[in-house]
């Protein structure tokens, strides 16, 4: 994200739409979601619905929930959303637990673990592996936990092996 100056001296944000190229301007969600009775504000492309790229904004502040999305983007993060969210949810892993869980999956620190900054990529594989952890046995569950926990997934993806099985 580019910082500009504006008159009085204040660094001012300027994001840009990775799809378009276009700017962004924050405005009210009016218009875009069905009911806005929270009055939700967005980072949106100055070409939408051309463009149909946003990102929400956190309550009462000017700080996007994660990075634009296409409606596409959207739809897997909600959709890896609510399959992560089941892993804590029926208690098959504490919330902690689900989320040192994915970023020793992904391989970030758990400070930089959000799927909201996901890409198409992660958020399939995230919601691949959480179908996993939810349709096996507790006795899979755990050992296939135990050994992402210790960094073996990982290690199966960098040589290849996960592909194979």
């Amino acid at each position: 994200m580019k910082q500009k100056k504006n008159r009085k001296g204040l660094a001012k944000d300027i994001m840009y739409c990775p799809y378009c190229g276009g700017r962004t301007e924050l405005r009210s969600a009016d218009g875009i979601y069905h009911d806005n009775r929270d009055g939700t504000m967005l980072y949106v492309c100055k070409n939408y619905p051309r463009c149909d790229t946003y990102v929400r904004v956190r309550p009462g502040t000017m700080e996007p929930i994660g990075t634009l999305a296409n409606g596409r983007l959207r739809a897997l993060r909600t959709e890896a959303h609510r399959y992560f969210n089941q892993l804590y949810e029926r208690g098959i892993m504490s919330k902690r637990e689900a989320y040192e869980w994915l970023s020793q999956m992904i391989g970030l620190p758990m400070s930089k673990t959000h799927i909201g900054m996901m890409g198409e990529y992660y958020c399939e594989l995230v919601i691949e592996e959480s179908k996993k952890l939810l349709g096996g046995t507790r006795r899979q569950r755990k050992g296939y936990y135990l050994m992402n926990r210790v960094g073996g997934y990982r290690n199966e993806i960098n040589s290849g092996a996960a592909a194979c099985g």
